[in-house]
């Protein structure tokens, strides 16, 4: 698998994937792949205008609609404007390492946007998507831990790069409580997981902090490129795959390459902390799964 490349994406023709945070890095290098390969391609951005730049390179095959993860108002509006079917929903967008703010709903930023946006987004499709759901999580999940108790940081003093950790760990382990949930209902859906190992793209310049630059000179120097980064979850998307696969670059420890079955920590495949956080990613965005 480590030789694999956008060249090896089946014809996807006929298929239409919704890429969450479309409009740049590893959701527009996604996006550009797979409507070279055919593929009717729906970018749900919250920058609507640099979303239809990309979408313009393939007239026809792409289109544009607003999403705000930080807004449920925003998602459900989302939801309800998308095609029917969806094949394959890829929940690529995400924030890292901001500094403490809220989403429009009250929650911490990190989990509110990486998680719990795309739970109800994930909730109110589920019924419309034919193929599988695509999360992407990041290797940062080994150092996070899920606080059931206080997962939106409103007694614990707030630290950054704990709250990446939590809501990247948080994306695995919805990726498989969602599967678990499936496979008992015999539903054919899959949901799968990917990371980009240390992939070079804007979502490293956000921490308002001196980290912006420190991090911009580590892109330079040491990261992998965009389209790299992307090959995970472009596999993931589009090639046979295992229920509750995960995937990652190949090499140094995961951090560069091509992708192929990537290990997860013992914490994100504890299953009472898993529906614990379904239950209460539920009760949080009001979004219940309903598994026919």
């Amino acid at each position: 698998m480590s030789t694999w490349g956008v060249a090896d994406i089946p014809d996807q023709q006929g298929r239409t994937f919704l890429i969450t945070g479309a409009n740049s890095g590893l959701g527009a290098v996604a996006a550009r792949a797979l409507a070279d390969r055919g593929a009717s391609v729906v970018l749900a951005c919250r920058d609507v205008a640099k979303g239809q730049m990309v979408a313009d390179g393939y007239p026809g095959r792409a289109r544009v609609v607003r999403l705000d993860l930080a807004d449920l108002a925003s998602v459900r509006e989302c939801a309800a404007a998308l095609p029917d079917p969806i094949d394959v929903l890829i929940n690529n967008a995400g924030v890292m390492a901001v500094p403490f703010r809220r989403t429009v709903d009250g929650f911490e930023m990190q989990v509110g946007t990486n998680h719990l946006g795309h739970f109800a987004l994930t909730g109110l499709l589920l019924g419309r998507i034919r193929d599988r759901v695509v999360t992407v999580s990041s290797g940062a999940h080994h150092s996070g831990r899920v606080d059931l108790a206080d997962l939106n940081w409103e007694r614990r003093p707030y630290r950054r790069w704990a709250a990446y950790g939590q809501a990247k760990l948080a994306n695995l382990m919805f990726t498989y409580e969602l599967q678990r949930r499936l496979t008992a209902a015999g539903s054919s859906v899959l949901s799968v997981a990917a990371h980009p190992g240390y992939a070079a793209t804007n979502l490293q310049s956000h921490t308002e902090s001196a980290l912006d630059r420190m991090m911009a000179l580590g892109n330079r120097l040491f990261a992998q490129s965009a389209a790299m980064g992307a090959l995970p979850e472009l596999y993931a998307a589009a090639m046979p795959v295992g229920a509750g696969a995960y995937y990652g670059p190949e090499s140094l420890g995961g951090m560069r390459g091509g992708p192929t079955r990537a290990r997860s920590s013992a914490a994100s495949r504890d299953i009472a902390t898993a529906s614990g956080l379904w239950e209460l990613s539920e009760r949080l965005t009001r979004v219940t799964y309903e598994f026919d």
